[in-house]
């Protein structure tokens, strides 16, 4: 399994607006030159963010967007689902009742439960808020709020 550049980016962007100030707008054209991101790939991105109630928009010169929710009620594994689709590193497990034609002779299918298992345990078990923290680890005393 291969997180995309879509699946990156868009976990880029939430950390940055979970960076700035709560509920103060923050631009497109903000969050790319500080991520150092295409412009017009993360207003696509955004659409979709928007889309499923992640982020809300405000229009005008002071607008942009923010988190809808608080930091801590994102996991990592919440923004990659939606950007990627599925996690899970075989086909087999992506079965929405999740049987396998084959599960009765494959033993493989042991090591890739195991897997997405703990892909999943990773995704789910990492918020904004601890990316919020590990960045501001990293940064020092840098000043987020743009």
């Amino acid at each position: 399994m291969k997180i995309s550049t879509r699946g990156r980016y868009a976990l880029r962007l939430m950390l940055q607006l979970a960076l700035c100030e709560p509920n103060k707008p923050i631009s497109i054209k903000d969050i790319a030159a500080k991520q150092n991101i295409s412009g017009k790939y993360l207003e696509q991105i955004i659409s979709v963010l928007n889309k499923a109630g992640f982020v809300k928009s405000e229009r005008g010169p002071q607008g942009g967007y923010s988190l809808k929710m608080k930091p801590e009620k994102y996991t990592v594994g919440m923004i990659l689902r939606l950007t990627e689709g599925s996690l899970s590193p075989v086909a087999c497990l992506d079965d929405e009742n999740g049987v396998c034609e084959r599960e009765p002779q494959c033993a493989t299918l042991e090591v890739w439960k195991r897997l997405n298992d703990a892909i999943n345990g990773v995704v789910d078990g990492i918020t904004l808020a601890d990316l919020v923290e590990i960045q501001k680890k990293k940064d020092g005393d840098v000043e987020y709020y743009i």
